[in-house]
C-alpha cells in the first residue's frame, strides 16, 4: 500500500500540531514537529547567552548550528513525541513562553532554515509521514500529496494558547500572549526567506468554531480522500 507525506501548515496556535499528531496517531504515520526544532535552537541560543536584550549575536549561532543534533523520539510510557537536543529532552524547555518570544526570530535566520530543512527532507525520504510547521507545503515538501493550511481567529488563537500554558501550570496573561502571538504572524509571513503562506494546491480550513474532534474527522477525510485517488490511479 502506497504511503504519502502529509503536510500542514498555518499560523502560531491554531491547532495545527495537535492535528497533525492526531492525524498520525490514527494513520499509524510519524508526526514531525517541525516548530519543535525551531524552538530547539532557539533553545540553544538562549542557553548559550546568544541574546543580548531583543538582539541576536547570528555569527555565534551560525558556528555552532552544525553541532546541534536535534531529534524528535516518541516516549514509550506516554506515547508523546519529545524533542532532544544533544541527547538531553528538552521537550518543557522549548515549550517556555522565553522561547516562544524568540522563536520567530531565529526561524527567520536563513541559515537556520537551510540547516532544518535539510534534516526535515531527510526525515520525510521514506514518506509516511504527517509534518506540520510553515513552510512544509511551499518549500520542505513542495510535491507532498495533501496539504493542508490551517487558520483561526488571533482571539481564538490567543485563548486556545493561553488554556493549554495554564493548563501546564503557566502563570500567563491573555494580552502577554496577543503580544506574542502577533509579533510571530508579522514575522513569520514578512520574513524574506519562505515566509508564511498558503501553498497554491493546499486545502485551507479555518478551524475558529470547530471541536478538535471536527477537525479531526475534517483532516481524516481528506486524507481518506488522496488515498482514494492515488489507489485509483494505481
Amino acid at each position: 500500500m502506497k504511503t504519502i507525506i502529509v503536510a500542514v501548515d498555518g499560523f502560531s496556535s491554531c491547532g495545527k500540531s495537535t492535528m497533525a499528531k492526531n492525524l498520525a496517531k490514527t494513520i499509524n504515520y510519524k508526526w514531525i514537529d517541525s516548530g519543535a526544532m525551531y524552538r530547539a535552537v532557539t533553545f540553544f541560543a538562549l542557553q548559550h547567552g546568544f541574546f543580548e536584550q531583543e538582539i541576536l549575536n547570528e555569527d555565534r549561532l551560525c558556528k555552532m548550528i552544525q553541532s546541534l543534533d536535534i531529534s524528535l523520539n516518541v516516549n514509550n510510557v506516554t506515547g508523546q513525541t519529545e524533542t532532544f537536543l544533544n541527547g538531553v529532552n528538552i521537550e518543557t524547555n522549548i515549550r517556555s513562553m522565553e522561547v516562544a518570544n524568540r522563536v520567530s526570530q531565529v526561524a527567520a535566520l536563513s541559515f537556520v532554515r537551510k540547516f532544518l530543512v535539510t534534516k526535515q527532507q531527510e526525515l520525510g525520504k521514506r514518506k509516511s509521514i504527517v509534518m506540520d510547521g510553515r513552510d512544509i507545503g511551499t518549500v520542505v515538501f513542495p510535491d507532498a500529496e495533501l496539504k493542508i493550511f490551517v487558520t483561526a481567529s488571533a482571539e481564538i488563537r490567543v485563548q486556545r494558547r493561553v488554556d493549554e500554558l495554564r493548563s501546564q501550570g503557566k502563570d500567563v496573561s491573555f494580552e502577554e500572549v496577543l503580544y506574542n502571538v502577533m509579533q510571530r504572524d508579522k514575522i513569520d509571513t514578512t520574513r524574506k526567506d519562505s515566509p508564511l503562506r498558503k501553498a497554491d494546491d493546499a486545502i485551507e480550513l479555518d478551524n475558529s468554531l470547530l471541536t478538535v474532534d471536527e477537525q479531526q474527522e475534517w483532516l481524516f477525510r481528506q486524507f481518506q480522500i488522496v488515498i482514494a485517488k492515488i489507489n485509483e490511479y494505481d
